[in-house]
């Protein structure tokens, strides 16, 4: 290893996760236009009588299918609604926390009233929301572009208060420096950093395993992951730590699509991929009885590596983004079952042979799908990278190094699934027409 150049990351690695890896209540996609009318409203200074949304054409795609936290309704016109009434603008990716039924009822109101439009928004951007609200004459304007809380223009009855000159994605990633990292990086900074520099990880870890908690209750989304544990009963499947990855994970993702009123520690802006990336590391670490220190530090590991992943990979894209997350949680699982980089890099390869086909069809409960099978992938990849055994260079996208194979997963997203991301909103568009 080059400490040198490994040390130099450190400060840019620290600088990537508290920036990516924060509390979001609900999908970040409604939320995201849920800001965008809080902080309209707030310069409105009145209530909103009536709201003009408009978003980018993959924000309308992972908006318009899954439930707002807290309203028990399901799309992106009751997030400006409520958002707009009652969002805490100062609130980021917790704009919605402590919604009343009476602001909910509001926000119905103003939808049943049909004084909520919304629109695909003609705009460069892959994720963009816009919230135009009025009162009267007057009326307050916001725009949200490339980051779900980068504010980067706000009008007021015609007057700028606030524009970026440049709002483009490069701007948007400029809060920290990763492109000449590399996966043997992540893994040096996750497992030999001083603790006391990435405990704050921590949080991650009990933020999601209390939504795993709310989700096992079985009452929210495709509750799937309490039907598995139902099935553990009746012998039609067998427990074990298989079976508890899948369960728990898949119980944290069933509470987040259903609408639950707890936060998620998301990654990458995602609070699916959060969840991905935290809870197989956190399960495994009770299965082992890990220490303290080295569940921190495959959380670190986690997360990081989902962060690098990522960001090979279009904010918003026709891949199903939870995959690279568990890729992440591949490399920390394997971390606490071997203390090696050799698995990790062919855990992570033998995960881009298999799910590098998952497409994302709009965020909405069927996540939780998505959300156990790739905490089944990383698990079934680990494992036989422990055996010595996994995707090699001669099949597919893989590469015989790790980061060509993840730089070769990135260009499939960018360029090969930009018509496949057309198609599926073209297919729910259609649907939501009929």
């Amino acid at each position: 290893m080059n400490m040198s150049s490994s040390h130099a990351l450190w400060p840019e690695f620290i600088k990537a996760v508290q920036h990516e890896v924060a509390p979001a209540l609900g999908c970040t996609e409604p939320i995201s236009l849920a800001l965008a009318s809080a902080i309209a409203a707030q310069h409105l200074a009145k209530t909103p009588e009536r709201i003009d949304a408009k978003v980018s054409a993959n924000l309308m795609k992972n908006g318009m299918g899954v439930t707002v936290p807290g309203t028990g309704t399901v799309g992106l016109k009751i997030a400006a609604a409520v958002g707009a009434l009652a969002g805490n603008p100062d609130g980021k990716l917790e704009v919605l926390k402590g919604l009343t039924q009476a602001q909910v009822d509001a926000g119905k109101a103003m939808i049943a009233e049909q004084r909520v439009s919304l629109s695909i928004a003609d705009v460069p951007h892959i994720l963009y929301s816009e919230a135009c609200v009025f009162h009267g004459e007057e009326w307050a304007k916001v725009r949200i572009a490339d980051s779900h809380t980068r504010v980067v223009y706000i009008e007021h009855n015609g007057q700028v208060i606030f524009e970026l000159a440049d709002v483009d994605a490069a701007t948007a990633a400029a809060a920290y420096d990763i492109a000449s990292a590399k996966a043997q990086d992540v893994y040096d900074f996750a497992t030999l950093a001083p603790l006391e520099m990435i405990d704050f990880i921590d949080a991650a870890g009990v933020l999601n395993d209390a939504l795993s908690q709310e989700g096992m209750k079985g009452t929210l989304g495709l509750h799937i992951g309490a039907t598995l544990q139902r099935q553990i009963a009746t012998g039609l499947m067998s427990e074990g730590l298989l079976s508890n990855i899948l369960i728990r994970t898949t119980a944290a993702s069933d509470a987040r699509m259903g609408g639950a009123t707890l936060p998620a520690m998301s990654n990458s802006g995602s609070g699916n991929q959060g969840i991905a990336a935290t809870m197989p590391v956190v399960v495994v670490a009770e299965h082992i009885q890990a220490s303290k220190e080295q569940l921190t530090r495959a959380l670190m590991l986690s997360h990081l590596m989902a962060i690098y992943i990522h960001s090979k990979l279009p904010k918003l894209s026709a891949l199903c983004a939870v995959t690279t997350a568990s890729m992440g949680a591949a490399a920390g699982v394997a971390w606490l079952l071997t203390g090696n980089f050799k698995t990790v890099s062919m855990a992570i390869s033998s995960m881009i042979g298999d799910l590098s086909g998952m497409v994302c069809d709009g965020a909405s409960n069927s996540c939780a799908m998505k959300v156990s099978t790739s905490a089944q992938s990383l698990y079934k990849s680990v494992l036989m990278a422990m055996d010595g055994v996994g995707v090699t260079g001669n099949e597919g996208i893989v590469a015989h190094d790790v980061d060509q194979s993840i730089n070769n997963l990135g260009q499939l997203a960018c360029q090969g699934m930009v018509q496949t991301d057309v198609q599926i909103l073209q297919i729910m568009l259609h649907k939501q027409a009929k």
